[in-house]
This record gives C-alpha cells, structure tokens and sequence, in this order.
C-alpha cells in the first residue's frame, strides 16, 4: 500500500510539473516563437516518456534525473527571465500609471483615470489631478461586478471623502495592444499588474452602462469601520501605487488579483480579517464580509444585497456631476 502511494504521488507530481512547464514554455514572454512551440512539444514528450519509464526499473532513476534537470532550468528560466516591465505598447486603458504625492494630511493623487464613454470600446480619454485631505475620509466602499455566475466578481474599492468625492481604484491586469484576457495566462506571467485610480463615472459606469457582452451587474456595499482602518488603507494604497511606477509586478490569476491584492492590503490594520475560501471565489466576499459584520448587518443579506444593485441608478445617472450621490441613494449608511 505505502509503494503504491508513492508511484501514485510520483506519476500525479510528474503530470502536474509537465502540464505547468509545458503552459509555461509555450506561454513564455508573450511571444509564440517556432523555437518556443519545439521546446514545448519536447518538454512534453519528454514528460510522457520518463512516466511510462516508471514501470520499468532499469531506466526509471536515469530518466527521472534527467527529467528534473529540464524542469529545474525551465523554472529558472520562468522565474529569472522573465521579467515585469513599464515599458510596453500598453492598451489606451491602462496606459499611465496613477502616482501620489505626499504634505501632511493632504495626498495628491496624480493621473486619476476619466474617461468619456461613447462605448466599451470607444472612448476619449481623460485624466486629472487632485489633492485629498485625510481628515475627511469617511470610509471605503465595495463595488463588486458579476458577469459569469455567483461565485467570481471583480472588486473595487472606492475611497469615500464625502458628499460626491469618492476615488476609485481598480486592480487589473495591464495588457497590451492587441491582447485579450486569458485566466489560464494569468497564471503565467503574461500581465503586469496595474492599480487603476479612477473617477466613479469612469470605472464604474463603464461597467453598468457600456459592458453588453456580457452584460456586468454591480453592486455597492458600504464597509463599516473606523475612521482611522480607512485612513491606514488609503494610505497603504497610495503607497502600493507608487512603488508600482518604479518596481512593476506580474499579475496572477490565483495569487495578484483584484480581490487577493486587497485582502493583502487590509493587512496593514490589525483587525483584518483572516484569509477566507471566499476570498479566493470573489463572487462570495460580501457575504463573507456580512457574516464577519463588516456591512450593515440591520437587514438581511438578501435585502442588504437587493439595495445594493446600482445597475439602473447608474444608467440613470450617466454622465451627471453627481453620479456618485446617485447611485447610492437607495444605500442606507451602516452604523
């Protein structure tokens, strides 16, 4: 039984190293070379080899030494090669990197994303720069936005200074001219990682009035905590961003994503809370959060979650001064 485990644990290790190597080969540095495309068909005949040489003992040691030669030098490869960059042909989108700028209790934050939408796709783009007093952050807001089911969303964190000012920051993928989103490239280096700084009636009503395909639902939920949690988490942000502009970082579809990278933001307040499986299924943290009383717990989810759709208040709103007022109108204040 204990040899059987063994060959067991052996022959899934080696399909799970061959799969990844041969993904990170072919994927490599967003080139699909011909010299690339041969390695991976090696690599992965290699792999199917040296499995069906554990049946045979005579070449099993040998075949198995060699194998783990290869996978070591193509994970060297991957880690040391392959390097995250500013300097890219990078889509419209995401073209500047937003920065911040620091006197006292005041932050300016600098390349604030605000586009004009005609479309998804067609836009006139736009930013600005603005200074924020500390003082008078109230809090943080959750936007979450489905499009594929229950259980993943992208979230967004939206800095609430009061009345309409709110400065919303959205972390993506960067990508390049002509490259879509994969999530299976997301595991392989393929994207920088990109803090995007945004007004509200550019990041999120991109999202409510112009996504169609598919159509994106959002919903907004007003974080309960003190005024100083707030005030640590802006701050970290800021710092986060700024590091970005000098030191880039690759995205991760599992590990740097938009709702790991906040949870490994909250960190910087001692009552974080602590790692969830809802965390990684995105789709599930406002009922995580609910559960944890970090959301207005007055009303049941379901209804705390009824009013928190801001589809047709958003598409109401358009383009108005006071987009932001708007779409939480219908929002109770937490406690």
């Amino acid at each position: 039984m204990l040899k059987f485990t063994k060959v067991s644990l052996l022959v899934l290790t080696l399909i799970g190293a061959t799969i990844w190597a041969v993904l990170a080969v072919y994927f490599g540095d967003s080139i699909c070379s011909v010299v690339r495309t041969s390695v991976t068909a090696v690599f992965g005949l290699f792999g199917l080899v040296t499995l069906a040489s554990l049946g045979f003992a005579r070449w099993r040691k040998r075949l198995l030494a060699a194998y783990s030669i290869l996978f070591v030098a193509i994970l060297s490869w991957w880690l040391f090669a392959i390097n995250p960059s500013n300097e890219r042909q990078w889509q419209p989108d995401v073209a500047k990197l937003a920065y911040a700028t620091f006197d006292g209790d005041t932050v300016t934050v600098h390349n604030i994303r605000d586009f004009d939408y005609r479309s998804e796709f067609d836009f006139q783009p736009a930013y600005y720069t603005k200074t924020y007093d500390l003082k008078k952050l109230e809090g943080v807001d959750l936007f979450a936005i489905y499009w594929m089911g229950p259980a993943i969303a992208h979230t967004i964190l939206s800095f609430n200074f009061g009345g309409n000012d709110h400065l919303a920051v959205s972390i993506e993928a960067r990508k390049e001219l002509g490259e879509g989103y994969s999530t299976i490239k997301g595991f392989f280096r393929q994207y920088e990682l990109i803090y995007i700084v945004a007004d509200e009636r550019d990041v999120i009503r991109l999202r409510t009035n112009y996504r169609k395909n598919p159509p994106e639902d959002v919903f907004l939920y007003r974080l309960q905590g003190p005024q100083q949690t707030a005030r640590r988490l802006f701050l970290e942000y800021m710092k986060k961003i700024n590091e970005l502009n000098v030191e880039p970082k690759f995205y991760n579809t599992l590990l740097d994503n938009c709702t790991t990278v906040i949870w490994l933001n909250t960190r910087i307040n001692p009552e974080h809370l602590p790692f969830s499986w809802e965390i990684l299924l995105s789709g599930y943290l406002p009922q995580y959060l609910y559960e944890s009383r970090r959301l207005d717990s007055r009303i049941s989810f379901l209804e705390l979650q009824r009013q928190a759709h801001i589809n047709n208040r958003a598409q109401a709103a358009d383009q108005a001064a006071d987009f932001s007022a708007r779409i939480r109108a219908a929002i109770e204040k937490p406690n």
